[in-house]
């Protein structure tokens, strides 16, 4: 099993304003890193330039970055031991402060990519029941075998 991961963010200005230009300038170095990190898998794109983000049909404030790692650990050593962190901490500068959670995982039988809708349909359960075998954070963290146990699991591995 891989570890899928979505986050999202309320931007506070427009992609081309000057307030979001430090963001937008980590964008192209900040995914190669992901994109090179040990246990790196898979990350939806918006387009071939390293700054295009993912399109969507969730409101145009809305920005979302989607991944798949290998497990709980590579996803940590990236968010949190890399270059990631440093421009990580500088979110509320750029985006809104969520209110509810922004963030989930879920894990993928290896190879499995998800749609968009079903990220966002897991953060929803989060969102909605807080956190479980189908939906969680790092802080509550489910092991694999707990989510693969669960049916959902299971008609995603047929």
């Amino acid at each position: 099993m891989h570890l899928a991961q979505l986050n999202v963010a309320h931007l506070r200005e427009p992609l081309d304003s000057l307030t979001l230009a430090d963001f937008v300038a980590a964008l192209e170095p900040i995914n190669a890193l992901s994109d090179a990190a040990p246990g790196f898998v898979w990350r939806m794109k918006g387009g071939e330039d390293p700054t295009d983000t993912i399109r969507h049909d969730y409101g145009d404030d809305l920005l979302v970055n989607f991944s798949i790692w290998e497990s709980r650990e590579t996803l940590w050593n990236f968010v949190y031991r890399s270059a990631h962190l440093p421009v990580m901490r500088r979110r509320l500068e750029w985006f809104h402060r969520a209110a509810e959670p922004y963030t989930v995982m879920w894990w993928v039988p290896e190879g499995y990519r998800p749609s968009l809708a079903e990220a966002m349909a897991r953060l929803s359960v989060l969102r909605a029941e807080g956190a479980g075998p189908e939906a969680f954070t790092f802080r509550e963290f489910y092991d694999s075998s707990e989510a693969a146990s669960r049916p959902a699991a299971a008609e995603v591995r047929k």
